[in-house]
């Protein structure tokens, strides 16, 4: 299974670069995740096309804050069968630190995915692999191929 991991994507609106983003990783991922920040609704409405579309509220979603989760826990099903439990959430507080504030969000996940920073992250910890793209804005998404035992590769993409 291939997610596609995004945030911080800070845009009005899908410019011609975004549109490329989306149609060279985004579109055939098996889910696409972004972690908040959208910013836009026109971004918003874009990346809802795609079928398996999962999004939290970032500290700049202004335009739909009733309708975006601040945090949201889903169970992915894996293709050899079992799950994946995704926790995901924008994050906040002082940048070094903002990975332990999440994980204590999800204490049961597998995966945990966040933004906020601006900054690549992945590591491990306790068990738990957390990820954070970095910034679209600032040229940064992950691609995380998630193998039916349950591995995990991530490929930080310079966009």
């Amino acid at each position: 299974m291939r997610l596609a991991v995004i945030s911080d994507t800070h845009l009005p609106g899908p410019d011609e670069r975004f549109c490329a983003l989306y149609d060279r990783y985004l579109a055939t991922a098996d889910a696409l995740l972004h972690c908040g920040d959208i910013v836009g609704a026109d971004v918003y409405r874009f990346l809802s096309r795609h079928p398996r579309f999962f999004c939290v509220r970032g500290n700049c979603d202004h335009f739909l804050d009733h309708d975006l989760p601040q945090s949201l826990s889903r169970e992915l099903p894996l293709p050899g069968g079992g799950e994946l439990r995704l926790g995901m959430a924008h994050g906040w507080g002082e940048r070094g630190t903002v990975w332990r504030r999440v994980l204590d969000l999800f204490p049961q996940a597998g995966l945990i995915c966040y933004g906020h920073t601006h900054r690549r992250d992945w590591r491990a910890h306790g068990g738990v692999r957390i990820l954070n793209p970095g910034s679209v804005a600032e040229g940064s998404m992950a691609l995380l191929d998630v193998a039916d035992d349950g591995g995990m590769d991530c490929r930080f993409i310079d966009v």
